[in-house]
C-alpha cells in the first residue's frame, strides 16, 4: 500500500501536468502560478516520502529506483526555480509524469540498504552527481524542445507549439546556459569522486567513470564548438543527446547492471 506522502505527490503531479496538457493544448489551462504551487508541493512530498525509504532499512538506501526518485526530486526543484525566471512551463508536461513514476517504482521496488558509512566528502560526490545529471536531464528534454521550435518555424506553423514558447534565441541561450551548469557541476563531481573515492576505475565503478568522463569530453566539445565556431540547432541537439546518453548509461546503466541484473 502506498504512503500517503506517495500518493498525494503521484496525484499533484498528474493533476499539475493534466493542467499544463490543457494549456499547451488549447490555451486554457489552470493558472500558471497555481501549476508550479502544485508541482512544488508534491516535490516537498516526494521528498520526504523518498527520504523514509532511503533511512526506512538499516543503513542508507541509494539502490537503483530510490537513486531516480533522488534525481528526480532534483530535475523538479531545478525546473521549478528556472520557470521563475524563463517561461519552461512545457517541460512540466514531461518532468511531472515523469517524477510521480520514478517516485511510484521507488516505491514497488526500494531495493536495500547498506551499512557501508559514507563520509561527508562522499556524500557531496553523490549530491553533485544527482545535481549535473538532473541539470543535463533538463538540457536535453529544452534541446528536443528547441528542436520542435526550430522545425514548427521552418515549416511556416506559427500557431500551437509557438504560441507557447520564448523565442528562438531565448530558447537557445537558456539551453547552452543549462549545459554550462551542468558540465561544471559535472567537473566538481569527478574531482570529488577522485578525491573521496579510494579507486574511480575499482570493477564496480569503472564503466560509470568512463562513461562520465566520456560525456564530459562531449560537452566540452560542444561548449568550445559553441563559442568558437557558433554551434547551434541540429547540431546542439545531437552534441547534447550524445552526451546526455553517456551520461544517462554510466549513471543508471552501472546500477542496473549491479543491482537489477547482477543482484548485487
Amino acid at each position: 500500500m502506498l504512503s500517503l506522502f506517495t500518493l498525494v505527490a503521484i496525484g499533484l503531479y498528474l493533476i499539475a501536468s493534466q493542467w499544463q496538457m490543457k494549456q499547451f493544448a488549447t490555451q486554457q489551462g489552470g493558472p500558471r502560478n497555481r501549476i508550479q504551487a502544485f508541482g512544488l508541493i508534491a516535490v516537498i512530498f516526494q521528498l520526504i516520502a523518498t527520504l523514509q525509504i532511503i533511512s526506512g532499512g538499516f543503513g542508507l538506501n541509494l539502490s537503483f529506483f530510490v537513486a531516480g526518485s533522488m534525481i528526480s526530486i532534483a530535475v523538479v526543484v531545478l525546473l521549478l526555480l528556472g520557470s521563475l525566471r524563463h517561461k519552461l512551463d512545457n517541460l512540466f508536461m514531461w518532468v511531472f509524469p515523469m517524477a510521480a513514476v520514478t517516485l511510484a517504482l521507488a516505491y514497488a521496488f526500494p531495493g536495500e540498504g547498506t551499512k557501508s558509512s559514507y563520509s561527508t566528502g562522499l556524500l557531496s560526490h553523490i549530491l553533485l552527481s544527482i545535481i549535473s545529471y538532473s541539470l543535463f536531464t533538463l538540457a536535453a528534454l529544452q534541446a528536443l524542445l528547441l528542436s520542435k521550435q526550430e522545425h514548427a518555424l521552418k515549416s511556416h506553423k506559427t500557431r500551437g507549439l509557438l504560441n507557447t514558447l520564448p523565442p528562438l534565441q531565448v530558447m537557445e541561450n537558456l539551453l547552452f546556459e543549462l549545459i554550462a551548469a551542468g558540465q561544471f557541476v559535472l567537473t566538481l563531481a569527478l574531482i570529488s569522486g577522485y578525491v573521496y573515492t579510494d579507486d574511480l576505475f575499482a570493477q564496480h565503478l569503472a564503466h560509470k567513470t568512463l562513461l562520465s568522463l566520456g560525456a564530459w569530453v562531449v560537452f566540452t566539445i560542444l561548449l568550445t564548438g559553441r563559442s568558437m565556431f557558433g554551434w547551434r540547432s541540429r547540431t546542439a541537439l545531437r552534441w547534447t543527446l550524445s552526451g546526455f546518453v553517456l551520461l544517462m548509461l554510466g549513471f543508471f546503466g552501472s546500477k542496473a547492471v549491479l543491482e537489477l541484473i547482477l543482484g548485487a
